[in-house]
């Protein structure tokens, strides 16, 4: 273990909280998944280890270093270890085609890699375009793939002594991924100034017992929502135990959550829905469960009765935000969850918001405007796009595309998105990328994508297609064959049709409201 103090940063960054802990409850566990532990000794030493692998393979200070894994204790080694170097963590979707990771590997200018042993080919496809990459870690069973190196092998041959550097606090810690309405991902900048504000707001607004020390991640670490989470624990030096990625098993979580004792859990409102729906669910003994919390999606006035009733010793808690805001920017609290039912809640202490006309000009109190953010736990903006966060900070102010509207109370209501986004099983699927990839097609002449509601998912894109006539119409099955070899899975549309025209407004833009009334309750074909 590390036992001298980091040089002076100018403050406590991500890396710094994880050597705290390491000093003060060395024994304590920090991670546990799949029955493996780390205490947080150990989790600093093997950070520790990694950071000297990542600096003798060429990664300095503001270099980029990718990651794109399972969830698995080694991509949480990597986070830290990036920021104990004072790198920029760049965390990628395993569910993304190469073409994808190719663009991400190229536009973050990543020099090394540490990669999924499972991943490997769809990576090394993908690195092919990347002249910035030096090295790649492989992680997992398997045999090396194209010169990569073995995870493990490195970190044994590695010293466990502290790394002689001083991370400033409002250096850049990760890259995250965001999808855009121009069909291209856009990579939010978050410093470690960033996320700590963020963290510490988090915490103190849920208003956390003392006795909530065992944190439940099941959701990706490489979204927002698995890293604040993440982080938030580790902050508070609690126990954070991962859920393996992959389908969901509402027996399987119950079961982790009565074995470990968690005290805090998200899901989305459809996996809560899953586990109240567990018949002998009430005979499990879940009296640890002190926070319950809920995104991504509405949540029912049945289903938070079904959820208090079920954990009558938690507290409910809403949460609404964005990549751009470091997860999180209003919540809506359990006292308030049934008398505001549909609200997103208040803004998080240290978040200032606005709700704005297309002039800047604040909407009165009812009326609906776009939310505009400002606040210290803010992106500090787009990687290499000076357009796009330009625009994105209009006024000075960070512009979510969300159309919202206010009580007289101050309770936020989400009404719609200016950005074209569909969130399907709490995955963000931009249409506008997923229609940049059906309008390639050859039998392709115009195509539309909209979200249509979904039983299981929320919602799911629907594929609006105009032929092109020759060499005739397209299949639901071509689409979704095309896609499914240029597109992430959950971005493959599910539904699709074959119209002679899309309806447009008097300035020639495809009207998708009306699309998605129209078919939202009509029988279309399955891709």
């Amino acid at each position: 273990m590390n036992t001298a103090l980091p040089p002076t940063s100018g403050g406590m960054t991500i890396g710094d909280q994880l050597a705290r802990h390491a000093r003060s409850v060395p024994g304590a566990v920090a991670l546990r998944m799949d029955g493996v532990d780390r205490t947080y000794r150990e989790l600093d030493e093997r950070v520790d280890r990694l950071a000297h692998v990542l600096r003798t393979r060429g990664v300095e200070p503001g270099d980029r270093v990718m990651v794109m894994t399972f969830n698995r204790l080694e991509m949480v080694e990597t986070f830290f270890a990036c920021a104990r170097l004072g790198a920029v963590c760049v965390p990628v979707n395993f569910r993304l085609h190469a073409e994808e990771v190719s663009y991400q590997l190229a536009d973050s200018g990543a020099v090394v890699a540490v990669v999924e042993s499972a991943l490997a080919a769809t990576f090394a496809q993908a690195c092919q375009d990347a002249p910035a990459l030096r090295h790649s870690l492989m992680v997992g069973p398997g045999d090396l793939h194209g010169g990569m190196e073995a995870y493990e092998d490195a970190l044994r041959d590695a010293p466990a002594s502290g790394i002689d550097v001083a991370v400033d606090l409002h250096a850049p810690a990760f890259i995250m991924y965001t999808s855009g309405t121009t069909g291209r991902p856009k990579g939010a900048v978050l410093t470690h100034y960033n996320l700590l504000i963020q963290t510490m707001s988090r915490i103190a607004h849920t208003g956390l017992p003392s006795d909530c020390r065992v944190w439940l991640i099941s959701t990706p670490l490489f979204h927002i929502g698995g890293l604040a989470a993440l982080l938030s624990s580790v902050l508070l030096g609690a126990k954070t135990v991962i859920a393996r990625s992959g389908r969901f098993d509402p027996a399987e979580i119950v079961d982790t959550l009565e074995r470990e004792r968690i005290g805090y859990c998200f899901l989305v409102p459809a996996q809560w829905q899953a586990i109240v729906d567990i018949p002998d669910i009430k005979d499990k003994d879940l009296s640890a469960l002190r926070i319950i919390s809920w995104g991504a999606a509405p949540a029912t006035k049945a289903l938070l009765h079904r959820m208090i009733d079920t954990f009558p010793d938690a507290k409910l808690s809403s949460v609404f935000g964005q990549t751009e805001c470091g997860a999180v920017s209003t919540m809506l609290r359990g006292e308030d969850a049934l008398r505001k039912i549909g609200s997103v809640g208040t803004p998080l202490l240290n978040v200032e918001v606005r709700i704005v006309d297309e002039r800047m000009n604040d909407v009165p109190q009812g009326q609906v405007g776009e939310i505009v953010y400002r606040g210290p736990s803010i992106m500090t903006g787009y990687w290499n796009k000076p357009a796009e966060t330009a625009e994105a900070f209009a006024g000075g102010w960070f512009h979510s595309g969300d159309l919202v509207r206010q009580d007289e109370d101050g309770y936020i209501y989400v009404v719609d998105r200016l950005k074209d986004m569909i969130i399907s099983g709490g995955e963000n699927i931009y249409c506008a990328e997923v229609e940049e990839a059906i309008a390639a097609h050859p039998k392709v002449a115009e195509v539309a994508v909209v979200g249509v509601p979904d039983e299981r998912w929320g919602e799911t894109p629907l594929a609006v297609v105009v032929s092109a006539g020759a060499p005739g119409s397209p299949t639901a099955e071509e689409i979704g064959q095309w896609c499914r070899a240029r597109l992430a899975a959950y971005k493959v549309p599910r539904l699709v049709v074959v119209v002679t025209e899309l309806p447009r407004n008097a300035s020639g833009k495809v009207r998708k409201n009306e699309l998605r009334e129209r078919w939202r309750a009509q029988s279309v074909t399955l891709a």
